[in-house]
């Protein structure tokens, strides 16, 4: 019989763990998640193995990163099929909190608030309470964790690019690695949230990437980023999509940026089809 993966359901027994590998010598990567764990998770465990001894992932549903009207109640929870994938990847150890309790104590009084890539109008503009959340249950994670790299999907740039800032501005000892997005077999991006697209929407769901890779060729060609911009956004209204944004970005530093000659480039996209949200990017 298969062992399973083991579970820290305490951060004391998370860091008791740690220390057995720290104390044998071995180096520490972590993955962290929200679970409903997809080939894009796993993509992200296999590439944290090839660089640490040890593989952590966390899985944990953040409440403070959901607004009252997102849908924290309903995102999907399948923390047994969750395991059984983890053991198949042979990830060492999840860090699985017993309640939001344990990961938020009675009393609980501090937040991180990050700026620069945090503020330049993408998803925080549509969700001004998601970097907080996500900034704040990060930093705990790598506090409780201490590893010595984490691994983050390129498919939340913009969070990429945060917890990146939030490690170097807290001098926090950990290497950020992120790590491409993985993609169905017409190009939508994998995502949880996906499994709750309707046959028809999940259809026309492709269009995003379809219209990025557009989008990223005609600028390569030279066309006129603005006016890229402008057609790349018809095209995804004309599919039925309620577009949030689609945005050419320094992708360094996510700020407006008017040609290639600015330095390297990053578009990104949220739209809705139904109640579901999606977002995905490329390099241009």
């Amino acid at each position: 019989m298969t062992r399973g993966v083991p579970v820290a359901r305490t951060v004391a027994a998370l860091r008791r763990a740690v220390a057995r590998y720290r104390a044998a010598g071995e180096t520490i990567a972590l993955v962290p998640t929200m679970g409903a764990l997809h080939a894009g998770h796993l993509s992200l465990v296999r590439r944290a193995r090839r660089r640490a001894d040890r593989v952590v992932v966390s899985i944990f549903v953040n409440p403070t990163q959901f607004a009252p009207s997102e849908d924290f109640d309903s995102y999907p929870r399948t923390f047994a099929a969750d395991l059984a994938a983890l053991r198949d990847v042979s990830a060492d150890l999840v860090w699985a909190p017993a309640s939001v309790e344990e990961m938020y104590p009675p009393g609980f009084a501090t937040r991180v608030v990050p700026a620069g890539p945090a503020a330049v109008g993408l998803e925080d503009a549509f969700r001004p309470h998601f970097f907080a959340g996500v900034a704040t249950v990060v930093t705990k994670l790598l506090l409780q964790c201490l590893p010595d790299v984490a691994v983050f999907g390129e498919k939340d740039f913009q969070q990429l690019r945060v917890v990146e800032r939030i490690v170097a501005d807290l001098n926090i000892p950990v290497r950020i690695i992120g790590a491409p997005t993985v993609r169905e077999a017409d190009g939508l991006a994998m995502s949880s949230r996906n499994v709750y697209l309707s046959a028809e929407q999940r259809a026309v769901a492709a269009t995003l990437y379809a219209t990025l890779s557009a989008c990223a060729e005609k600028i390569r060609e030279g066309q006129r980023i603005a006016a890229v911009m402008r057609q790349g956004r018809r095209a995804i209204e004309r599919a039925g999509f309620r577009l949030d944004y689609l945005e050419a970005r320094h992708a360094g530093t996510l700020e407006p940026i008017a040609s290639l000659a600015e330095g390297p480039v990053r578009l990104l996209v949220a739209a809705r089809l139904g109640a579901t949200r999606l977002i995905d990017n490329i390099a241009v």
